[in-house]
């Protein structure tokens, strides 16, 4: 089970609060990153939580502003913690929400994947050079289900590159330490069988069974949700009333740089 660290690192925009990964930008030609808290009360995301949605689209703006004009579409769903992943092409300039999903595949250039995170881990997906790509949002469900074996699958048949080609970081989510589960959570991820709660880390769960798909570069990030209440969201930290973050993947249009 090699992997080794990779941490996203805080962009200097004062609008846009966010970090990414320059290893994947050098390497894949890929914009890899996620938002962050930031402060004035925090740059939340979540389109379904307790704050005024009004307030809610007005930082969706500002994040559409801010990945302009290198990205000119982005795409997102309704998350549902299911294995199912869906793929993009020619999709048209704006904010576009596809049918219940919770992961997306493409390699449409100025196309922007997105998906919102508060503990759940954010998995990104590069094949070969960086053509094509994808993002996962992955809760324990979707993990049982097979959302990391789709995704790779999916990226694989359309790269048709073999699987030892697809690089995968496994980005922010909450820590072992601070994620505690039933024995039914250890059963459906891992087929052992607990007595009692247990402390779990589900990017242990996914670097697992990446490996076992013949995955070959395996990265994670070492920072934690629920440890880091001051840089992220956290759903489980908060008892379920915190924000969400956007966990997002694409690669710019030619020449073009995100605005400031």
């Amino acid at each position: 089970m090699a992997w080794r660290a990779a941490a996203e690192e805080r962009v200097a925009d004062p609008i846009l609060p966010r970090a990414e990964l320059a290893e994947w930008r050098e390497r894949f030609g890929l914009v890899a990153g996620l938002t962050l808290r930031g402060g004035n009360g925090g740059f939340n995301l979540g389109l379904s939580t307790e704050e005024p949605i009004g307030q809610v689209m007005g930082r969706w703006r500002a994040f559409l502003h801010g990945m302009k004009p290198a990205f000119q579409a982005v795409q997102m769903a309704q998350q549902i913690h299911s294995s199912r992943v869906a793929w993009h092409e020619q999709v048209g300039p704006g904010w576009h929400v596809a049918d219940p999903c919770d992961g997306h595949a493409t390699g449409q250039r100025g196309l922007l994947l997105a998906v919102t995170i508060a503990d759940c881990v954010p998995v990104y997906l590069a094949a070969g050079p960086g053509r094509m790509f994808a993002l996962l949002h992955a809760g324990w469900r979707g993990i049982a289900e097979g959302v990391l074996e789709r995704g790779v699958a999916l990226l694989t048949e359309r790269a048709e590159v073999p699987k030892d080609r697809i690089a995968v970081h496994l980005g922010v989510g909450i820590c072992g330490g601070c994620y505690e589960v039933g024995p039914e959570v250890v059963k459906a991820l891992e087929g052992r069988r607990v007595r009692r709660p247990t402390q779990l880390d589900l990017r242990d769960v996914l670097v697992e069974r990446a490996a076992r798909l013949g995955v070959a570069e395996i990265t994670r990030s070492p920072h934690c949700t629920s440890c880091n209440r001051d840089e992220y969201f956290t759903h489980r930290g908060s008892s379920g009333r915190d924000g969400r973050m956007v966990a997002y993947l694409g690669r710019p249009l030619d020449g073009a740089s995100l605005a400031v």
